[in-house]
């Protein structure tokens, strides 16, 4: 088996990382997915269903707009905050010496008190449609996206505390991507099947709906804490400069000096709706559109296929054409896929089968996203070195964090917003919750459209992208020459 796994990850038995320190950084992965998927998934129809804001007519509790705009203004306005907090925590990591490292330690200090927020969010007990509840769950919220910021920037820039060989780190953040990916998928599936289910059985009772969520997110938060402490345990820092801490000025400057980074993230910013339909908006289809919030789950589930495929063919991918052009034609891709699922519709079966096969498709670009961009980032640490003889893992690996934030904003914003704009009344019955003929064609061009033009938009600042894979491995040897 170790023989086995040293193959997977590309390791050296005895020398530099080793399979255990990789199996336990995806491990920490999969409970990490767990919570993160929890509240990003399920938190915004938690308010909008559950505590029934998605009801609330403008003039209602909230003079100036309906319930739903207020939901998706939370939801955008919270993570965008959020994504401005990851450069400060990648400054604080930057500075952080322990005798564990800089980016371990975290993974132990943080598991509770990411316990605590997660359930909190999803009380039960507070009262449906109130200005009071609104304020109570978005301090929480807020809350709990700080506090989840300062374990999820420390983890990802653990990457490159392990190793600094670019193959050996994309193999590890390849299985790492798939793993998390799993996590995500455990909520995905399961949560909607068990609302579902919980719906029908209750007759749309928003006081079962508050109680199920609080349930998943109390099952969620058990399973996933233990995993952080293994991570902690298991791994081991091997790159961590040992200088003089650098300020949070210092660190922006840096930043704004790793202009190959700032072309990913700019990237990321463009792609953030690409994957709307597997957020928020995906469930309300499922729910409103085809009358069964559990398919939710093999709406996300087709997405599986084409992605895993794709994270088994990213090596090979970066081999042949490079990490630059294989992100760039699979997210043309992409967009070409949305672009005919829109035109063909949904409105008759073998609509839905074409979609269900375009679903497919689009596993690709997202798999390869999910992997490509965490070791591409990587490489900008090893050129910000080769460029400043700074590496800055903290505040480069928190520009993937702010990315995935970005991304999950315009998600669960894009998601509200179709759903406000369609009209969408959840205290009727769900037959009857649209309040015109054309809400659900509404729903459905708000959500394929917008992804098709964001999987186009984020292919543009990678043609401008020169880190090479035959331009990074010159910067370690010349790295390395001036260290000796």
């Amino acid at each position: 088996m170790e023989k086995f796994l040293h193959k997977i990850f590309g390791t050296t038995p005895g020398k530099g990382v080793q399979p255990k320190e990789a199996v336990a950084y995806s491990v920490t992965g999969f409970g990490q997915n767990l919570i993160c998927n929890i509240i990003g998934s399920y938190l915004t129809v938690f308010l909008t269903d559950a505590l029934l804001f998605g009801s609330l007519e403008k003039g209602t509790v909230f003079k100036t707009m309906s319930g739903a705009t207020a939901v998706a203004l939370l939801m955008l306005f919270t993570r965008v905050y959020d994504a401005l907090n990851d450069p400060i925590m990648g400054s604080i990591v930057d500075k952080t010496r322990t005798k564990w490292g800089k980016c371990r330690p975290y993974l132990k200090w943080m598991a509770i008190p990411i316990a605590v927020s997660t359930v909190l969010c999803f009380l039960p007990f507070l009262p449906e449609r109130s200005k009071a509840t609104f304020i109570i769950v978005t301090v929480f919220y807020v809350a709990w996206s700080m506090i989840y910021t300062v374990a999820d920037v420390p983890y990802w820039g653990l990457s490159t505390c392990l190793t600094n060989d670019t193959i050996v780190r994309g193999n590890i953040l390849t299985v790492a991507r798939l793993v998390c990916t799993l996590g995500a998928g455990v909520v995905t599936v399961l949560v909607p099947v068990i609302t579902n289910a919980v719906n029908n059985k209750t007759g749309n009772d928003p006081a079962a709906l508050r109680l199920t969520y609080f349930l998943c997110a109390v099952v969620c938060v058990v399973v996933s804490i233990p995993m952080f402490f293994y991570g902690f345990k298991n791994t081991r820092e091997r790159f961590t400069a040992n200088d003089n801490p650098p300020s949070l000025g210092h660190n922006l400057k840096l930043l704004f000096k790793n202009d190959q980074l700032l072309l990913i993230v700019l990237s990321g910013v463009f792609g953030g709706a690409r994957m709307v339909y597997t957020y928020t908006g995906g469930l309300y289809f499922a729910k409103y559109v085809l009358q069964n919030e559990g398919l939710f789950g093999i709406i996300t589930m087709l997405v599986v296929p084409g992605g895993l495929v794709a994270s088994l063919l990213v090596p090979w991918m970066t081999r042949k054409f490079t990490k630059k052009w294989a992100y760039i034609g699979v997210h043309l891709f992409g967009g070409v896929v949305m672009t005919a699922m829109y035109f063909i519709g949904y409105d008759e079966k073998w609509k839905l089968v074409v979609a269900g096969i375009g679903l497919v498709l689009l596993g690709i670009p997202q798999g390869v996203n999910n992997i490509i961009t965490y070791a591409m980032i990587g490489d900008t640490v090893d050129y910000l070195e080769w460029k400043t003889g700074e590496r800055g893992e903290g505040i480069c690996f928190a520009m993937q964090t702010l990315i995935n934030k970005i991304g999950m904003a315009v998600g669960a914003f894009v998601g509200v917003m179709s759903y406000s704009w369609a009209g969408i009344d959840p205290s009727k019955p769900i037959e009857m919750a649209f309040a015109t003929a054309d809400g659900p064609n509404i729903m459905w061009s708000v959500l394929i459209l917008t992804g098709a033009v964001s999987m186009f938009g984020s292919a543009i600042p990678m043609f401008f992208y020169k880190v090479t894979e035959k331009k990074q491995a010159e910067m370690i040897e010349e790295i390395a020459a001036r260290k000796q």
